[in-house]
């Protein structure tokens, strides 16, 4: 019956893209409470924190100041819908390189919304068809890929980006993962935009290894190989990742949300697709870890513990090793939830969403690795209900 209800999925999917069911507008959107353009100064930046709502999908956006702290300015709906429960993924929300475009799954409507980026403020530009469930985003150039959730769809899904920051699928582009019953966290570019990666949440039984990150090899026609190369995640229950500027890629792995069992894993990739170990399975003493940022210096990654409620501190070493500076760098409150990580263009601020509170606290990163807190704002975003998708700049 799954099988029968994915072929039919697909050939939903192939017929959509084939037509071309896309929608493009300018101007404010419906419904939004947006403020004027908030001038950014020197040093200074942006925010955009998302509802995740079931019924108009919202983004909050805040001004970040050239201290680090951040100021709530006004809300704009995505014109989709989420789920209104966690995504349970890393990428929701993502910002273009050049921070002139931020594009939003809409996991709810099946869409992705593309907004142009002017300071603080949000301009919708388009809203396109993404798969059953879209959850996860990954850019790299003119590329963007999609990682679709559903049990029914569940696989990725590729768009050409124009310089206008639109979407444009490509033809054929949908591949399914290596387990039909995969739960995935993330999907991730390769930082050459060679390789897609996917992590899987749940273990299979009936395939090898039984818990699997998925690597797709991305021709330059921008297609992804039809399989994927099923490699073994060291631990259990592999979430999110992260790569390096260079071949090395950070894992996150919540073994379940077993009691103080979360650790990561650093990882060499090789040009075809192998993951190597480097360092395997290194704990934190923390519940159920689960997002991943790098600082852009390749020093640092902090991690966010959802069933702790903190922040830990990882440094690189040689050679890609890691070791544990601090598995409590950072304590948000039992109930704080925290969820998506996200840094200033900089690296010398980190951001994190508390979807439990509803809030977005700042740090400050210091010399050694360590955070300062700067506060957390809070309004506009539910609580304890379901906001998930951070970006900054």
């Amino acid at each position: 019956m799954v099988n029968r209800v994915k072929r039919l999925a697909i050939g939903a999917l192939s017929l959509i893209m084939l037509f071309g069911v896309i929608t493009i507008a300018q101007g404010p959107a419906s419904g939004a409470e947006d403020s004027a353009v908030a001038r950014l100064g020197p040093g200074e930046g942006a925010a955009f924190a998302m509802t995740n709502r079931s019924t108009n999908n919202q983004i909050i956006s805040y001004k970040r100041a050239a201290n680090g702290t951040l100021t709530r300015v006004g809300n704009t709906s995505t014109r989709g819908n989420g789920i209104g429960v966690d995504l349970d993924t890393q990428g929701g929300l993502r910002l273009s390189s050049d921070n002139r475009f931020l594009y939003a799954a809409n996991a709810g409507s099946d869409e992705v919304t593309v907004f142009g980026v002017n300071g603080t403020q949000l301009t919708f530009l388009q809203k396109v068809y993404a798969g059953d469930q879209p959850l996860s985003l990954t850019i790299n150039g003119n590329l963007l890929y999609v990682l679709d959730g559903s049990v029914a769809g569940n696989g990725i899904l590729g768009f050409r980006r124009g310089s206008n920051g639109t979407l444009t699928p490509i033809p054929n582009s949908f591949r399914e993962l290596s387990s039909p019953i995969a739960v995935p966290g993330q999907v991730a570019f390769s930082p050459d935009g060679r390789l897609l990666l996917v992590t899987q949440k749940t273990t299979n039984t009936l395939l090898t290894p039984a818990n699997a990150i998925d690597v797709f090899r991305v021709a330059s026609n921008g297609l992804a190989t039809v399989m994927p190369r099923r490699e073994a995640s060291n631990g259990i229950r592999p979430f999110s990742m992260a790569f390096r500027s260079n071949s090395q890629l950070l894992v996150v792995e919540s073994f379940n949300a077993a009691d103080g069992a979360s650790a990561v894993s650093s990882y060499r990739v090789s040009a075809d697709g192998a993951l190597n170990v480097i360092s395997g399975s290194v704990p934190n003493q923390q519940t159920d870890a689960c997002w991943v940022v790098i600082t852009p210096d390749g020093r640092y990654a902090f991690i966010a513990n959802f069933g702790s409620g903190t922040i830990s501190a990882y440094r690189f070493g040689l050679g890609g090793r890691v070791r544990l500076l601090d598995g409590n760098a950072a304590f948000l409150g039992a109930d704080s939830q925290p969820v998506d990580l996200a840094l200033s263009a900089d690296g010398r601020y980190l951001y994190l969403l508390l979807r439990g509170t509803g809030g977005v606290a700042s740090f400050e990163i210091q010399d050694d690795g360590s955070l300062s807190p700067l506060g957390v704002v809070t309004g506009g975003l539910p609580v304890a209900d379901g906001a998930s998708g951070l970006a900054v700049y």
